[in-house]
């Protein structure tokens, strides 16, 4: 069962209880992210959403995730030297094998002891989803 819809409309109601609009163009941009499990870029996510509406310019594409990402229902990650990826649903953290590229979310919380370290000992607010963390995955690491 297709659960895509609901998500999307779960996003459009958050959005709504923030005093947002919701256009045609913000719907059809949580669509996208509700229907994919992927890490899509922005020009991915223009891709998409210009297949049903062609007319959308990508700047606007990028617009709408920057004012989606500021209501706080989409997040931008970086998984290396690639354009950012965004994403909507649980914040979480995202482990990139330097070998093959693949990319094992985890619960945001496994950094959790460092951001009570880095906040106790320097002040530091840690937000840990903005970058991946990198190394390698149980295929590509180094024998013990």
């Amino acid at each position: 069962m297709d659960r895509a819809p609901e998500r999307a409309d779960r996003f459009v109601d958050e959005i709504r209880g923030r005093g947002a609009r919701i256009t045609p163009v913000r719907r059809a941009v949580l669509n996208v992210l509700a229907e994919t499990h992927e890490h899509l870029n922005a020009e991915e996510i223009a891709g998409l959403v210009q297949a049903d509406h062609p007319d959308v310019h990508v700047s606007t594409i990028y617009r709408n995730l920057d004012a989606l990402e500021q209501l706080g229902v989409v997040e931008h990650t970086h998984l290396g030297h690639q354009p950012a990826v965004y994403h909507v649903g649980e914040h979480h953290q995202h482990l990139v094998c330097e070998v093959c590229g693949r990319v094992i979310d985890v619960p945001i919380t496994i950094l959790d002891q460092l951001a009570d370290t880095t906040r106790a000992h320097y002040g530091f607010v840690l937000h840990p989803g903005h970058f991946a963390l990198m190394g390698r995955c149980a295929e590509h690491a180094p024998s013990a």
